[in-house]
C-alpha cells in the first residue's frame, strides 16, 4: 500500500518544479537579463490597464496578477513560508484532484530558499486515527478515518486549505504558513502547449500539450514495474531532467506576458487556487475569485456541479460531460430539470482506468427542494455554504454513456424577474459544454456556453 500510494503521484511533482520553481525562483535564476525587465514591464502595464479597452474585472486581474509579483519577488529580507498541495485531476476529488503530495516552501528576497516535497502518505502515517471521514468514504471505499490526503473533499478551498493545515499540525507538522496554494495537474499540460513538445536527452520519449501527463505517468509507473528493484525515488529521475528543458523553454520565449497570461489563466480556470494569512492580500485575491471560494453572496439562482472519483482509478482523463439546465420560470415556484451526460471513453480497463464512479453534489439554492431523479442513485439532501445540495451516485461503465436527471424546486419566493444564474466551476474539470433554456410567459431563451471559468447567465 505504501508503495502504491508514493508511486501515483508523479505528474504533481513535474507540476509543482515547473510552475513554482520557474514562478518563484525567476529573480535567482535569471537575475539581472530580459525577464527582469519583463516583471517591470508586467508592473507598468498595470498602471497603464486603466486606460486599455478592457472590462473592469480584467483591469483588476491585471493589478492583482502585480501585486502578486511583486509581492513574491520583493527584497525585504524576511522569508515567506508557503504550504503547497499538488493534485492530480485525472482522479478527481472536490477540490480539485487526488492530493498525492505536499511541499513546504520558502522564499526570500524574490528566490526560493528552501524546498520539501513528500508523499501525503507518509505525513498521513503520523496522522493517528480518530478523525471519522465524510459521506461516501466508509460506505463506497471503506475508509472510516480521514486524513491529509483525503482533505480537499469540499468545493471550498478556504475550507480545504484550513484542513490540510488542521491534518499537517495533525502529524506533528510545526510553524506557521503565509499561505496555501494549490494546483491541479492539469497546469503541466497547459506549459507545454505554451512551450511547445519536448524530449528529454536520454529518454526516447516526446512530451507534448496533448498527452503529456498521460505518458509520463505512463512512462514512471512501466518504469516501475519493469525495474521493482530500484529505489522508488529513481523513477522520478526524468523528471529532474525534464524541469530545467521546460523552464529554459519557457525564459527563451522571450515574452513575459505569455508567461503571466497562462498563470492568469490558470488562477481563471482554478487549476492554482491561493489563500493568504495576509489579510490585505488575501482580500485582493477575493476581489478576483481566485481564492476558491463557494460564492455565498449572490442574488440569483445558482448551480455548482462537484465530482468527487470513488474509487475509479485516472479515469476522469477519459470522461466527458455536457450539462443541460432548463428552468420554467411559469411554475410557483420554478422548476429546475438537471441533465447531466457523463460519457466514459475509455476503451479498456488497466491499472489506471476503470468503470467510472463518482459521488456528485449539486450545490443549488438554499431551500431548494428535490422532486425526482432519473438514471441516478438515491438522492440524500443536505446544507453547506448557504446553499442546498443534492448528493447521489453516478456510475458509468468504460465506453458507455449516462444520462443522469434530477428535478427539483427552487425556494418559495424566488424572484422571477430579470432572472440571473450563476454556475460556479468546479477546479479539475475541463472543458464542459453547458446549454440554459429558460422558459417564460414570454418564450423559451436559450444559451449554450463551455464551462471552463464561472459562467453568468442573465435573461431579461
Amino acid at each position: 500500500m505504501k508503495k502504491f500510494f508514493t508511486r501515483r503521484k508523479i505528474i504533481s511533482s513535474v507540476t509543482i518544479v515547473v510552475l513554482l520553481a520557474g514562478a518563484f525562483f525567476v529573480y535567482s535564476y535569471v537575475k539581472g537579463n530580459k525577464i527582469i525587465i519583463g516583471i517591470q514591464s508586467l508592473n507598468a502595464l498595470s498602471g497603464v490597464s486603466r486606460f486599455l479597452p478592457i472590462s473592469a474585472d480584467q483591469k483588476q486581474e491585471l493589478t492583482v496578477m502585480n501585486t502578486l509579483v511583486q509581492n513574491f519577488s520583493k527584497n525585504d529580507d524576511v522569508t515567506r513560508t508557503f504550504l503547497v498541495l499538488l493534485q492530480n485531476n485525472m482522479e478527481l476529488r472536490p477540490g480539485g484532484g487526488f492530493l498525492g503530495e505536499y511541499a513546504i516552501l520558502k522564499v526570500k528576497n524574490g528566490q526560493v530558499v528552501s524546498t520539501y516535497v513528500e508523499d501525503a502518505n507518509l505525513l498521513d502515517q503520523k496522522i493517528p486515527n480518530g478523525v471519522l471521514a465524510p459521506f461516501p468514504f466508509g460506505p463506497w471505499l471503506h475508509v472510516h478515518d480521514w486524513k491529509f490526503r483525503d482533505s480537499n473533499f469540499s468545493p471550498d478551498f478556504p475550507t480545504n486549505a484550513a484542513k490540510a493545515e488542521y491534518f499537517y499540525r495533525l502529524a506533528g507538522g510545526s510553524g506557521t504558513f503565509d499561505g496555501v496554494i494549490t494546483v491541479n495537474t492539469a497546469v503541466f499540460n497547459d506549459v507545454l502547449g505554451l512551450t511547445g513538445p519536448i524530449t528529454v536527452p536520454g529518454y526516447n520519449m516526446t512530451f507534448n500539450s496533448t498527452d503529456g501527463a498521460l505518458n509520463l505517468e505512463q512512462y514512471v509507473e512501466e518504469y516501475y514495474i519493469e525495474h521493482p528493484k530500484v529505489d522508488s525515488q529513481g523513477r522520478k529521475d526524468i523528471m529532474k531532467a525534464m524541469a530545467p528543458i521546460i523552464i529554459s523553454k519557457l525564459f527563451s520565449l522571450n515574452n513575459i506576458s505569455k508567461i503571466s497570461n497562462l498563470v492568469h489563466q490558470e488562477f481563471q480556470d482554478r487549476n492554482i487556487m491561493v489563500n493568504f494569512t495576509d489579510p490585505t492580500l488575501q482580500k485582493d485575491i477575493e476581489s478576483v475569485h481566485w481564492d476558491g471560494e463557494v460564492t455565498q453572496g449572490w442574488s440569483g439562482d445558482y448551480l455548482m456541479m462537484v465530482d468527487a472519483n470513488m474509487g475509479a482509478l485516472k479515469t476522469d482523463y477519459y470522461m466527458k460531460r455536457q450539462v443541460g439546465y432548463n428552468i420554467d420560470l411559469t411554475t410557483s415556484p420554478p422548476t429546475v430539470t438537471l441533465n447531466i451526460n457523463y460519457k466514459n471513453t475509455a476503451t479498456h480497463g488497466d491499472w489506471r482506468t476503470s468503470d467510472y464512479h463518482a459521488y456528485l453534489r449539486a450545490y443549488v439554492p438554499q431551500g431548494s427542494t428535490f422532486t425526482s431523479s432519473h438514471m441516478v442513485s438515491h438522492v440524500t439532501t443536505g446544507q453547506d455554504f448557504n446553499k442546498t445540495y443534492f448528493g447521489f451516485k453516478c456510475d458509468v461503465l468504460i465506453g458507455g454513456e449516462t444520462d443522469g436527471t434530477i428535478v427539483y424546486q427552487l425556494p418559495k419566493g424566488f424572484d422571477v424577474n430579470n432572472y440571473k444564474l450563476l454556475i460556479q466551476k468546479q477546479s479539475g474539470v475541463e472543458g464542459v459544454p453547458v446549454t440554459v433554456n429558460v422558459k417564460t410567459s414570454k418564450g423559451n431563451f436559450t444559451q449554450q456556453q463551455t464551462l471552463n471559468n464561472d459562467l453568468k447567465f442573465e435573461f431579461q
